[in-house]
């Protein structure tokens, strides 16, 4: 046995199911090993930030790590802005790097690079196998480390010569602590403050947003008065009719701070505290207002079904809790495409039990709020700000989850990135439907351009935000990788053409031209 068979049987042997692959020729012995693993499916990916962002879709809706199979050290670093956003997710994963064979490294071939230096940059933990001996305890501890709560970034560097070389048998995984205690005084404290009768939040992340644990949350908001709340992009919140609503922190931070200033406590459980996405002049980054109390009583690496179970408990919470009401906005019914029509057709349309990858930006604004009496559905965000997350997301998401149909909602600029991901939804046969909003423009960053007080843009600065000149024909796009697309300029075209996406099983995309948001 070789020592790519040998990481494979470590995998199969701790459940991983599923590798996400854009390899090349230091990866080969990987992939016969694959081949010869039956309990590993291979998703091929014609772009290493589609690898990355699949697998943090399959990791948030599985809770389980993927693999990710990725070429030397510039593929890697192809794969960062995902990986860096699985991160922020808290989602298990496991990077699997090929690299030269150790005896050839000396002759620094034209794809060398500081390899361990671009790895460990966005990884919680980073190993280059020395030997084969050493490859099998590596991969062990990788898989140990990625299964850390609520979810790490392991990634192994594996030299070329150690994977076609003769290999032990894999050995077992480490035990770890799987969770981070909490804060015992500021549990003490936060239960106080949520008897005070003073204004309070009780801010939620990592699993505390979806499921049981959403619903212990929920009873101790309804016994203590306490609002529910999360961050802006939460990695994974369950909503609509019938579940416990949870408010999303605004993302500009002058509205954010006006939101945050009605409350005299915050009680986080699984989060961090607020803070703004970017600096600006005169502007506070700290979004927490002086003379909140902040009661941190541990982030997303604790034990929080235990935590809420155990709040509970002491705070005497009772059964009841308060659900969302079913209530969506009417449709329209017929005129030009805007944001809000397409919010309100996909509010009226949502499927029961969806999954939605939100990565609309400024055009899916109005997109949250009209959906949250819609049928029961999960959303997934853009947890680290770095676009080109949407359709990969989606795919992962899709393979986690193959029962369920996925909606993608994605603004132009971000779907371009990672438009590969079209291509492996149609190899796949993934049951997603991607909307993508054309409005020709980076909008958002239009808005953050006069936010940050740089002044009003000239004719080159308008050049670096607009998509125009070409325009993007995403059908065309959409079908040249196999997935069917129609265009919709109308609330007729747009109703016909997301209700025939989504009866149809498989992928499909709808190009909604919009105009850009108005903002004030």
């Amino acid at each position: 046995m070789n020592g790519a068979m040998s990481v494979l049987k470590a995998l199969e042997a701790a459940g991983v199911e599923v590798c996400f692959a854009n390899p090349g020729t230091s990866e080969m012995h990987l992939v016969s090993a694959i081949d010869r693993s039956p309990g590993m499916r291979p998703v091929l990916a014609l772009f290493e930030g589609v690898v990355s962002g699949a697998a943090d879709g399959y990791a948030r809706m599985s809770g389980k790590p993927a693999a990710c199979l990725l070429h030397l050290g510039p593929g890697f670093a192809n794969a960062m802005a995902n990986i860096h956003n699985a991160s922020r997710a808290g989602s298990p994963m496991l990077n699997l790097v090929g690299d030269h064979a150790t005896y050839h490294l000396q002759y620094d071939a034209p794809l060398n690079s500081d390899i361990e230096a671009i790895v460990s940059s966005v990884s919680d933990w980073t190993r280059r196998s020395k030997d084969t001996a050493g490859l099998v305890q590596d991969v062990a501890e990788a898989i140990a480390v990625a299964n850390l709560a609520p979810g790490k970034i392991a990634s192994l560097i594996i030299p070329a010569d150690l994977a076609w070389s003769q290999a032990p048998e894999p050995v077992p995984v480490p035990a770890t602590a799987p969770f981070i205690a909490p804060d015992e005084e500021a549990l003490y404290n936060g239960l106080a403050a949520l008897v005070s009768g003073q204004p309070c939040a009780l801010m939620l992340g990592g699993n505390a947003l979806v499921g049981e644990t959403l619903e212990i949350a929920g009873r101790i908001a309804a016994t203590t008065g306490a609002k529910l709340i999360t961050d802006c992009f939460p990695a994974r919140l369950q909503r609509g009719a019938g579940v416990v609503p949870v408010e999303r922190i605004p993302y500009f931070a002058e509205m954010a701070t006006a939101y945050m200033a009605q409350f005299k406590h915050l009680v986080i459980v699984g989060n961090k505290p607020p803070v703004a996405f970017f600096a600006y002049p005169g502007k506070p980054s700290w979004l927490t207002p002086e003379g909140c109390h902040i009661h941190h009583i541990v982030d997303a690496s604790g034990d929080l079904p235990a935590l809420l179970t155990l709040m509970a408990e002491k705070l005497d919470a009772g059964s009841e809790v308060l659900r969302a009401p079913a209530a969506v906005p009417p449709a329209p019914q017929s005129g030009p495409l805007t944001v809000e029509a397409v919010a309100a057709v996909v509010a009226n349309m949502m499927p029961e039990d969806a999954i939605v990858s939100d990565e609309a930006a400024t055009s899916g604004m109005p997109l949250f709020p009209m959906t949250a009496g819609a049928a029961r559905h999960e959303w997934l965000c853009l947890t680290g700000g770095a676009i080109g997350q949407g359709l990969p997301l989606a795919a992962g998401a899709a393979i986690a989850c193959p029962e369920r149909k996925v909606l993608c909602m994605s603004g132009d600029g971000g779907a371009m990135y990672t438009v590969q991901a079209l291509w492996t939804m149609a190899r796949e046969n993934l049951d997603v439907v991607t909307v993508i909003y054309r409005n020709n423009s980076y909008a958002i960053l239009n808005i953050e351009l006069m936010r940050t007080g740089a002044g009003m843009p000239g004719e080159k600065a308008q050049s670096m935000l607009s998509l125009e000149n070409p325009e993007l024909d995403w059908v065309a796009m959409a079908q040249g990788m196999g997935v069917p697309g129609r265009t919709a300029r109308t609330v007729e075209e747009f109703t016909e053409a997301l209700a025939e996406a989504l009866a149809r099983k498989g992928p499909s995309l709808v190009e909604a031209v919009v105009p850009p948001l108005k903002l004030g």
